[in-house]
């Protein structure tokens, strides 16, 4: 016997019937299917004959049949005594008019149930007549016809062609140089992992000098070892082989998602889920990509509101969804549910499952029919009413990464997402006519918009922007191509600038440009480095575009920094203020050092053949996803595909 289908349900597996050609699975019986048929058609005419002898009795055993108080079921009633009582000539009138309908309609459908029972009778007579195997193929004819049906009510995905996944492995980048400073950076990558082998194994992320692991809120109450998933296809893109087979049995033995804590979306969508698909297409480790399904589908009832723009905490056990207490009269985040398009259009394509391309496609189709102030987005959205929050617009903290994913999903898409690509060229447009200034001194910031006017403020993460410009510039409207890999390299010259004029040569984590002050952080809380990756990616895709030897070079002064200023026995820490010479440690290692920081500064002093561009997307964690060529497929952005 067959046995059912199961077919997966938001995590769940569900039994569902399938129709085959031989027998329906559940049925215990011994009859076959033609036989049983001919009895019940033999015991439908049987009963058929019965009703119709009833309406050839005497009018008067008809009569006595319905003072059974069966004409309410058989015959509409019409309730004379609704009239009003204190009419009595509308009553005796409407009493003798209602029971002359009374009898038009007994009449009316008293022929028309003898007609129904004819014509049953006769059907059945002609199916009496034909032999088994015309009724055998009348059944399969209907069963066929089912069958098509139910397909025509399925949504398939087209899903492309499986990605060509080259520059995979490391290449010796030639100069002997080049290639002592990529061998330190790997030192410095087994020196941060050997460390939290030893000290923090499986807490999300390191205290090096208390040697002890490390929390934060946005991984909530639970040990699911995020260090391990964000650096593990940076373990194999530097060939530490070893330790990424230690990283993958933990992953297989012990990362569980059916946990009571509460994380937030967007953290583990870029560290968790990027970095599961990472290690899948890198490896083809099974494993990572069933845990990165597995995971997606803890986070799916985050989008279970009013307008299905997500809430940027959920719950991984029940379910539940909430905003932070302080974005905006609980608004959802512009960064963060902006920032989900590249891993879920990757969890579709490898599962055949539409769901998570639905979701993504359901917010930028919000995003499409709202007014934008100045063509700006403003950096947070309400979740229950569909209005923008307070009008604030940044390309860095709060925004940054929402701007990223336009662009990169017209180029993971292998540029078929036009729609895409003219949401991000519009953004550009209006960030460079209101954000993007130049300082009394020449340095090109891209500040903030609050309530109005401009803040001449940029911050650390804000320096990603320079990469982005150069890596959008190809594509781009009226061939400005030549403008915008310039703008990029004007930002890349003012977040340099912003390490140079510190005295540990490390950039804080915000700066200003007012009066006197350039590129230099005023406030004390603004001071502090905390083992960002920002500079160093635009450094690395300035290198990739330009090859100017400038990017190398300012990419080993911030190692070296890195190295003499932050690292201690234990691992990596961030420091509290860069303009002081003896500063103090935060006794944090975060996760994204070895995700990001680390894998860019590699892959700045690597060649072009590991990793190339026109191959592999980096998600906004720099985990490499490969370019799909989605043309003409149900994946694809563009309008006309879909």
């Amino acid at each position: 016997m067959a046995t059912p289908a199961l077919l997966p349900l938001s995590g769940r597996r569900i039994p569902t019937l399938s129709i085959g050609a031989a027998s329906f699975p559940h049925h215990r019986a011994t009859l076959r299917l033609s036989e049983k048929f001919i009895l019940l058609l033999i015991l439908s005419a049987f009963i058929t004959l019965c009703f119709g002898a009833f309406f050839f009795l005497p009018d008067s055993s008809k009569q006595k049949r319905f003072d059974l108080g069966l004409e309410d079921v058989l015959i509409p009633h019409i309730d004379a005594n609704k009239g009003d009582k204190s009419s009595g000539s509308f009553l005796i009138h409407g009493q003798g008019h209602d029971e002359h309908r009374h009898r038009e309609e007994e009449e009316r459908l008293r022929h028309k149930i003898r007609a129904d029972h004819e014509k049953a009778l006769e059907e059945a007579k002609e199916k009496l007549k034909k032999s088994r195997e015309e009724i055998s193929a009348e059944i399969q004819t209907a069963k066929n016809k089912v069958i098509l049906e139910m397909k025509s009510k399925e949504v398939k995905l087209q899903l492309p062609p499986a990605p060509n996944l080259v520059g995979i492995k490391t290449v010796d980048p030639g100069e002997p140089d080049i290639r002592e400073k990529r061998d330190k950076i790997k030192e410095m990558m087994k020196h941060a992992w050997d460390n939290y082998r030893q000290y923090g194994w499986g807490h999300n992320e390191l205290k090096p000098i208390a040697r002890k692991g490390h929390s934060t809120n946005i991984f909530g109450s639970s040990q699911m070892g995020a260090t391990i998933v964000d650096a593990l296809d940076t373990l194999y893109i530097m060939g530490l082989l070893e330790e990424f087979r230690e990283g993958q049995d933990w992953v297989q033995n012990n990362l569980d998602f059916s946990v009571n804590s509460e994380v937030s979306v967007f953290e583990v969508n870029i560290r968790f889920i990027g970095g599961l698909l990472a290690a899948f297409y890198l490896s083809g480790q099974e494993v990572f990509k069933n845990k990165a399904v597995q995971l997606a589908g803890k986070l799916l009832p985050a989008f279970n509101t009013p307008t299905g723009i997500p809430w940027a905490m959920v719950n991984l056990k029940s379910g539940v969804g909430r905003n932070w207490g302080w974005a905006s009269a609980g608004s959802s985040i512009l960064a963060e549910f902006g920032t989900l398009h590249m891993e879920f259009v990757h969890l579709s394509y490898l599962t055949g499952d539409s769901v998570y391309y639905n979701k993504v496609m359901h917010i930028r189709k919000l995003l499409q029919k709202m007014d934008r102030p100045n063509g700006l987005y403003p950096n947070y959205l309400n979740p229950r009413t569909g209005r923008w929050g307070q009008h604030h617009t940044s390309v860095g903290g709060l925004g940054d990464s929402f701007y990223e994913y336009l662009l990169k999903a017209w180029l993971m898409s292998d540029k078929t997402d036009t729609e895409a690509r003219k949401m991000y060229d519009d953004a550009i447009e209006a960030i460079e006519r209101h954000l993007i200034r130049k300082s009394n001194g020449g340095l090109t910031f891209i500040g903030e918009w609050k309530n109005g006017h401009l803040e001449r403020k940029m911050g650390h993460l804000t320096c990603f922007a320079g990469g982005m410009l150069a890596l959008g510039a190809d594509g781009s409207r009226g061939d400005k191509a030549g403008h915008y890999l310039q703008l990029g390299a004007e930002i890349a010259h003012t977040c340099h600038e912003s390490y140079d004029r510190t005295v540990l040569k490390l950039g804080p984590e915000a700066f200003k440009f007012d009066g006197g002050a350039e590129a230099v952080a005023v406030r004390q809380n603004e001071k502090y480095y905390i083992l960002r990756p920002e500079v160093i990616e635009t450094y690395w895709y300035m290198w990739r575009f330009t090859h100017d030897p400038k990017y190398r070079q300012w990419g080993w002064e911030a190692a070296q920094a890195i190295e003499k200023y932050c690292r201690v026995s234990g691992g990596f820490s961030g420091v509290k203020d860069v303009y002081s010479s003896s500063p103090a440690y935060d006794d944090v290692q975060q996760s994204f050092f070895l995700a990001e920081t680390l894998k860019y500064l590699y892959l700045l002093f690597s060649s072009d053949d590991l990793l190339p561009l026109d191959s592999w997307v980096f998600n906004t964690e720099a985990h490499p996803l490969p370019v799909l060529h989605l043309a003409n497929t149900t994946l694809s952005g563009n309008p006309t595909s879909r």
